[in-house]
């Protein structure tokens, strides 16, 4: 099997179920008969699905299993505001940005170092973390509100999909992480979307972008993407 060094997508084990749920929700006034046979049918795919999984787990090199690992625990310390411990993955000369959208704007989106993190819970100014899309009015938020709108406003750490160094979900904005961080890597947790009415259009992700020094990840960058004018 070739092995693809990038560009690499995972639906996570713990949440590869998503296939299931979404086509079951088609199953909804079917006669018994065809939804058994549907549901069957499902079972299987989702079979396939968990083989393909572990395929892809097994083809990525020991190096880029360390930085899942790595995005799966900061991910998950994002999720229980615990930013005490997460200031210990913060690169300890670049510090993280924070960007609101997937275009990282370097003059304009924050950035704070490993101590600012451990303290970031605490901190009650009302910052300027860029502009908002469509309004381009300046985002004035503390970092509680910053957080829940523009960080963790999806359960991330359960997402849809994972995606090593390749982009999921697109919208108007370019997303230039590559070119801000041309020796770094990014891992995207995606949601698809959450109301069918809106067609995929209510999609999230988060990028959490890393850089290796001295051997060891470290975070540099937290960006936010939504669908955008």
């Amino acid at each position: 099997m070739e092995r693809k060094l990038s560009g690499t997508v995972f639906s996570r084990v713990g949440s590869i179920m998503l296939v299931t749920v979404l086509l079951m929700l088609s199953l909804t006034g079917c006669g018994a008969d065809e939804r058994d046979n549907q549901l069957a049918l499902l079972k299987s795919e989702n079979e396939a699905l968990k083989e393909r999984v572990e395929l892809l787990e097994n083809s990525v090199e020991p190096q880029q299993t360390s930085l899942l690992g790595a995005a799966v625990d900061v991910m998950t310390l994002i999720a229980n505001q615990d930013f005490v411990s997460l200031s210990t993955y913060v690169h300890p000369s670049q510090g993280v940005r924070f960007s609101p959208y997937a275009y990282v704007d370097v003059e304009n989106h924050l950035k704070f170092n490993a101590q600012d993190v451990a303290d970031l819970l605490l901190d009650t100014t009302m910052h300027t973390w860029g502009a908002y899309d469509g309004s381009g009015f300046p985002i004035e938020l503390s970092f509680a509100d910053y957080y829940t709108r523009f960080v963790y406003d999806q359960e991330f750490v359960n997402p849809h999909l994972v995606g090593l160094n390749r982009v999921i979900g697109f919208g108007n904005t370019l997303v230039n992480i590559n070119d801000v961080h041309p020796n770094g890597s990014f891992i995207e947790f995606h949601f698809t979307g959450f109301d069918p009415q809106y067609e995929g259009m209510d999609w999230r992700s988060l990028f959490l972008v890393f850089e290796q020094l001295d051997g060891n990840w470290y975070l540099v960058g937290i960006v936010h993407n939504e669908w955008t004018i």
